[in-house]
């Protein structure tokens, strides 16, 4: 997700069922003169100083990725160089993880993408819509209710608390519905389960009346809910044994094993012109389980594994001889599903333009960008100034690894894709 400001250092994520910790080795590849433009924006912004280091993933078609690094995991001394296997906050891109579990129960015919997520937390049988957003908690009866649809695109009418002052973000607040980790003080605020979580969220009125517009928001907080209702598993589980386990992500985690607290990235933040470490790796609170593990934001992982991932998508489910969604699901998956007159009236990412359309948990580009991406492409971002997309015209796939606030501060996603795709135009 894109914030700015105070609200990304609130944002430090989530989640909380251990993984396996299989450390493979941490080899940064050198491209060959295919990336050549690639490398060199990676180098400049390690050897301009507006980040201490970066790992970008490269893959074609059914080969395997090429890893281009630049730099070292954190500022210290004698700090790892980044690699394949540096771990990273990856924050919202989360996302699209969450919301391939969630596919997974729809081919299972365990939920329904126009169900209402009322079938599954009652709660949400009676909503109610702000009357004047802007100034007042006064609201009337929703029309109809939430579906699983609406949350995988975020077309519920529910947002995030640090989107404003209005006093439904400060209810958000109140309420601790910000989802994900965050310091101490404020979770104080936050509920001790998901279900809790869900309830709460239930019970202050929405922006906009479900299925009209479109608003970054906790819908895939409140999706792993759904998700643990219709499986009869914890949510955190569930996404390990249908989408981690498979595809062998062993270093992707809701809680950081202290076996793997070298390989973790220091987060930073800028302030003015000064560069200040914000969440140090081998001390980490990704150390320690967190109190709810949310669908929204909070996995940590790295450019190897979240490529393994894209590659599952690009290839129709499948990595190699590993099967994890049906071919249909992900074309459904990574269809426009906004639901009809619906349109995405303002862009939270980095990418200049706009994409118009948004499958499950991610975008959508329904046109080609001029010296970009093509129509198809579907990705999303991480707090931290990650990302993630393919495309299938080119049939790319692409993940970049960094962690730094607010996310806003360089175009390293606008220059990582002019490079790349300057590179593909070359070769």
């Amino acid at each position: 997700m894109r914030l700015a400001g105070a609200a990304a250092l609130a944002m430090v994520s989530i989640s909380g069922v251990g993984a396996h910790d299989v450390v493979q080795p941490t080899v940064a590849t050198r491209p060959d003169a295919g990336l050549a433009a690639l490398q060199s924006v990676l180098d400049g912004y390690v050897n301009s100083g507006k980040i201490p280091g970066v790992v970008v993933a490269v893959g074609h078609g059914d080969a395997p990725p090429t890893f281009l690094s630049a730099g070292h995991i954190a500022d210290d001394p004698g700090a790892p160089a980044a690699g394949p296997d540096s771990l990273w906050r990856v924050y919202s891109m989360t996302k699209p993880i969450t919301a391939m579990a969630a596919m997974k129960l729809v081919e299972e015919g365990k939920l329904k993408l126009d169900e209402p997520i009322s079938d599954f937390i009652p709660a949400f049988k009676t909503m109610r819509v702000l009357a004047s957003p802007a100034t007042s908690l006064e609201s009337r009866p929703a029309t109809h209710w939430i579906t699983v649809r609406e949350l995988l695109t975020h077309t519920s009418g529910l947002t995030y608390q640090f989107f404003g002052t209005a006093p439904i973000f400060q209810d958000y607040a109140r309420l601790g519905l910000l989802g994900g980790r965050v310091g101490p003080e404020a979770s104080k605020a936050q509920p001790a389960t998901l279900e809790q979580f869900a309830d709460r969220v239930a019970t202050v009125p929405l922006l906009s009346e479900p299925g009209t517009e479109w608003h970054y928001s906790i819908s895939l907080d409140v999706l792993g809910r759904v998700i643990e209702v219709a499986s009869g598993m914890p949510f955190g589980r569930f996404v390990q044994q249908s989408i981690l386990d498979p595809l062998g992500m062993t270093s992707t985690f809701w809680t950081v094993p202290r076996a793997g607290a070298g390989r973790l990235a220091t987060a930073y933040y800028w302030k003015g012109d000064q560069r200040l470490p914000f969440e140090i790796g081998a001390s980490s609170m990704w150390l320690q389980p967190p109190l709810v593990d949310y669908g929204g934001s909070g996995l940590v992982s790295s450019a190897r594994d979240y490529d393994r991932f894209l590659e599952m998508l690009a290839n129709g489910g499948s990595v190699g001889s590993v099967r994890v969604l049906k071919p249909a699901t992900v074309k459904l998956a990574l269809s426009n599903l906004l639901p009809a007159g619906v349109q995405i009236v303002s862009n939270v990412t980095p990418a200049p333009v706009a994409a118009h359309g948004f499958g499950a948990g991610g975008e959508l580009f329904l046109k080609d960008v001029p010296g970009g991406v093509h129509a198809g492409t579907y990705g999303w971002f991480g707090a931290a100034g990650s990302f993630a997309f393919i495309d299938p015209v080119k049939r790319l796939r692409v993940t970049a690894m960094v962690n730094y606030f607010p996310d806003n501060k360089w175009p390293l996603y606008a220059d990582v894709v002019k490079a790349l795709y300057q590179d593909s135009a070359q070769s």
